[in-house]
């Protein structure tokens, strides 16, 4: 490509880019995390073995609660509104924090997943009514699910209480 309609200008204030002076090297991860010990929480779902996860981790002072729908024991169909499905939701994540040494007050981030813009006010209820003393970082999304039964999905993420301090 040439540039005849630049030759014989000089810096007409245009801004120039230069190299950073220092050049950091970019680390995601610092350390090798693959000796760092690990509890997996299981819930016993079939997704658990199917896909390769747990219900939770707890690591390095951290649980991480992957997504938890609704699931009924024995597969019955869960309850029919958003409230009730984000209750059942929370009973599934309480169960998982308490196996990790956790509890609804330690979370410090929730993901409220629905199927529907509209079915986040109930689900925002069931929400607030059990994680109203942590009152964690939320974010609501909007997506669709494997199972058509299901409104909502629920992740958490807790920070566990290892000096005391709350």
């Amino acid at each position: 490509m040439r540039c005849d309609h630049l030759r014989g200008r000089r810096n007409t204030g245009a801004r120039i880019r230069r190299r950073p002076i220092v050049d950091l090297p970019q680390r995601l991860h610092p350390r090798d995390a693959s000796c760092v010990q690990r509890q997996r929480i299981t819930s016993g779902a079939v997704f658990e073995d199917r896909f390769g996860y747990t219900r939770a981790v707890a690591a390095g002072g951290h649980v991480w609660v992957s997504g938890t729908a609704p699931v009924m024991p024995d597969d019955a169909d869960p309850p029919t509104d958003a409230y009730g499905q984000a209750r059942r939701c929370i009973e599934i994540i309480a169960d998982a924090l308490a196996e990790a040494g956790a509890s609804l007050d330690d979370v410090v981030r929730t993901r409220i997943y629905v199927t529907s813009p509209e079915l986040i006010e109930e689900a925002g209820r069931a929400h607030r009514e059990a994680f109203g003393n942590a009152k964690p970082a939320m974010t609501g999304i909007v997506v669709g699910f494997l199972d058509p039964r299901w409104l909502v999905e629920i992740e958490a993420d807790a920070i566990l209480d290892t000096h005391g301090v709350r």
